[in-house]
């Protein structure tokens, strides 16, 4: 049996973005103090006992919202051409993620990008 290490970080940013096409406020300019919940599996420790580092997760969620933080998100290259929606940021976020974190042990499972403390959507890919 393979031993599975989930672990879990909580970061924030805020941002103000336009949906376009949207049928109602939201049309307008807006913005929102997002949290991030990233997520990510270790299949194996390192010679102390940590899958990974919670500052490397934290580390590389704070530079991806940090690209993100205090924007207006509809004039950055990943949002010129795609609405920024909540789900759009959180596959932007996760795959950023994913690519500055993911090795042979530790894989970024799912990001939780919360638009209100009500209101969040979580990405995740199959095959996982």
């Amino acid at each position: 049996m393979t031993a599975r290490y989930q672990l879990k970080v909580v970061t924030d940013f805020a941002s103000a973005h336009t949906l376009r096409d949207y049928p109602g406020a939201c049309s307008r300019m807006h913005g929102h103090n997002w949290k991030v919940e990233l997520e990510a599996v270790a299949t194996q420790l390192d010679d102390i006992g940590m899958g990974v580092d919670f500052k490397v997760m934290k580390q590389a969620a704070r530079e991806v919202g940090g690209r993100l933080d205090h924007q207006y998100l509809n004039d950055l290259e990943p949002f010129k051409n795609v609405n920024p929606t909540a789900e759009n940021i959180a596959a932007y976020m996760y795959k950023e993620i994913s690519a500055r974190i993911n090795s042979d042990s530790i894989k970024v499972t799912a990001l939780t990008l919360w638009e209100t403390e009500r209101a969040c959507v979580r990405y995740s890919e199959e095959n996982e």
